[in-house]
C-alpha cells in the first residue's frame, strides 16, 4: 500500500483508526498486530507512535469513541422526544438504526471488552451504563405516570437492550425486512412489553 499522504496529521490517525477498527473485526485484538496495522495504512510501524502509544491504546479510543459517539447521538435523538411513549420510540428506532450502521464498533464493543485493561475496562463499562441508564429512566418515568408497567426498570432494560441489540447478528441490508421495517416491528414488540396490565386480567 502506498505511503499515507500528511503522515503526522489528523487524515492519517483516522486512517489508522478505519483501518484498526476493519482489523480488529475481522481477525480478533489478539490476532492483530501493529506491522499489520502499519502495512494496511501505508506507514512505517515506527510513525504508529505518532499517534497511538500502543494496540491496547488503540482499542481503548475506538471503544471510547463509539461509545462516546452512542451517548451523544442518543442524547440528541431523545432531545425532539415529547411524552414518555415517544421517549422510548425514539430510543428503540435510534438504537436499531445505529447498530446497523454501526455493526463493526458494536460487535468490537461487545467481543475485546475483555481485552481492555482493568482501568480502561472500567472507563469503557462506566460509558455502558451511562446508555443503559438512558433507557432506566425512560421506563420509570413511563411507570410513575402509570403509563408502563411497573416492575424491576433495570431489568426490563437489559432486556429489551439484549432484543434491539441482537439485530447486528441477523439484519442484511438486502434482506426481506428494511431497517425502517424492523424499527417498526421492534417499537411495537418494546410498547407492548411495557404496557400496564389490567388487574382485572
Amino acid at each position: 500500500m502506498s505511503r499515507t499522504t500528511g503522515s503526522h496529521g489528523p487524515k492519517t490517525m483516522e486512517a489508522i483508526a478505519k483501518a484498526g477498527l476493519r482489523l480488529i473485526y475481522e481477525h480478533g485484538y489478539e490476532a492483530m498486530s501493529l506491522r499489520h496495522l502499519a502495512a494496511e495504512v501505508g506507514i512505517q510501524v515506527g510513525s504508529l507512535y505518532n499517534h497511538i502509544s500502543t494496540k491496547q491504546d488503540l482499542l481503548f479510543g475506538l471503544l471510547r469513541t463509539h461509545m462516546e459517539d452512542l451517548l451523544g447521538d442518543l442524547d440528541r435523538a431523545l432531545a425532539d422526544a415529547g411524552g414518555v411513549e415517544d421517549r422510548l420510540r425514539a430510543f428503540v428506532g435510534f438504537h436499531v438504526h445505529y447498530h446497523i450502521a454501526r455493526k463493526r464498533e458494536v460487535f468490537i464493543c461487545y467481543s475485546e471488552l475483555r481485552s481492555l485493561d482493568p482501568d480502561h475496562y472500567e472507563v469503557i463499562v462506566g460509558l455502558r451504563r451511562d446508555y443503559e441508564r438512558r433507557l432506566i429512566a425512560i421506563l420509570e418515568q413511563g411507570a410513575a405516570e402509570g403509563r408502563f408497567a411497573g416492575g424491576d426498570a433495570a431489568v426490563a432494560a437489559y432486556g429489551i437492550l439484549a432484543m434491539l441489540t441482537g439485530v447486528c447478528n441477523w439484519f442484511r441490508p438486502r434482506g426481506r425486512l428494511g431497517a425502517d421495517e424492523v424499527v417498526a416491528l421492534y417499537t411495537r414488540m418494546v410498547l407492548n412489553a411495557v404496557a400496564p396490565r389490567d388487574p382485572a386480567a
